[in-house]
């Protein structure tokens, strides 16, 4: 297949493309790594009318270290971010994560940016996104405002971006001091996109009992979706197999999985409970409890 008939712009820079957007109207797409929109284009499944290509902006691989964590300008490369030792030190999950990504070729061209705008709910990075409790920098021709990833995210493959706006840097944040973390998923074969994910990052005080828990499940809803039941059961806990089977359980009014040619929505259901207490597990003995 071949892509629509379009046109195509190339930015210099974020700031050019956001001017782009602002002109071309409503049915315009940035194409940053590509990895996506172009097989979607190829397919016919998106017919943008209007391309506006930022991989040749200066600079744009950027990772940089701030007081509350990691900022990554959103068209930075994802093998890029995957190698960053900064990254890698301060939120090593978030490492982690990216290097499930597809294959190092995918990520070699597909940016941060790219695939959280994408927002495939069996995708990686908006899930690290909510686990991380990222805010998104968003800037149009006119205005710049900031964004929690609790609000980004809206259903399948659609977020609260406007038609004008462009996603310019995430800032991941780090979690607190003696915090451990956990991060499963399933797939049919290395590479392919999760059926079904879970990760998790658990603090501890110095009785060592929990003090801070996020749990994130990814390719079991519409979006990836935060188990706020399971994080108050952890809370004030102290890990155990017990406790990570009953928070595991919880999981289960978040998740609302469809059936598809890879998997039911049964075993969807079944796995996201059991990679939850596998996450649990790995998190709580990072943090401290063996």
């Amino acid at each position: 297949m071949k892509p629509a008939i379009f046109d195509y712009h190339r930015a210099s820079t974020l700031e050019h493309a956001c001017e782009l957007l602002g002109s071309t109207g409503d049915d315009a797409k940035i194409l940053a790594g590509g990895q996506s929109l172009i097989a979607a284009m190829n397919f016919r499944l998106a017919r943008p009318r209007v391309l506006i290509d930022v991989t040749h902006i200066a600079d744009r691989n950027q990772v940089s270290e701030e007081a509350r964590g990691i900022r990554v300008l959103a068209t930075t490369t994802q093998r890029y971010a995957e190698k960053n030792a900064a990254l890698r030190a301060r939120l090593p999950v978030l490492g982690a994560a990216i290097e499930k990504i597809a294959h190092f070729q995918i990520r070699n061209k597909g940016t941060v940016g790219g695939s959280i705008v994408n927002a495939d709910p069996a995708s990686e990075l908006p899930a690290m996104s909510l686990l991380l409790d990222a805010e998104f920098e968003i800037r149009s021709a006119s205005a710049a405002h900031t964004m929690d990833a609790e609000s980004f995210f809206i259903t399948y493959m659609t977020t609260a971006l406007q038609p004008d706006e462009v996603l310019t840097s995430i800032l991941f944040q780090v979690p607190p001091d003696q915090s451990g973390w956990g991060l499963h998923e399933v797939a049919r074969r290395s590479g392919d996109f999760a059926m079904a994910g879970s990760a998790a990052v658990v603090g501890l005080d110095q009785a060592g009992k929990c003090n801070y828990a996020r749990v994130v499940l990814f390719g079991v809803a519409a979006t990836p979706v935060r188990a706020v039941a399971c994080e108050t059961l952890l809370t004030g806990q102290q890990g155990s197999a017990e406790l990570y089977a009953d928070a595991a359980r919880a999981v289960q009014e978040v998740v609302d999985p469809e059936s598809d040619v890879h998997a039911t929505d049964a075993y969807r259901r079944q796995v996201a409970e059991v990679l939850t207490r596998r996450a649990l597990r790995d998190a709580f003995e990072l943090a401290g409890v063996r």
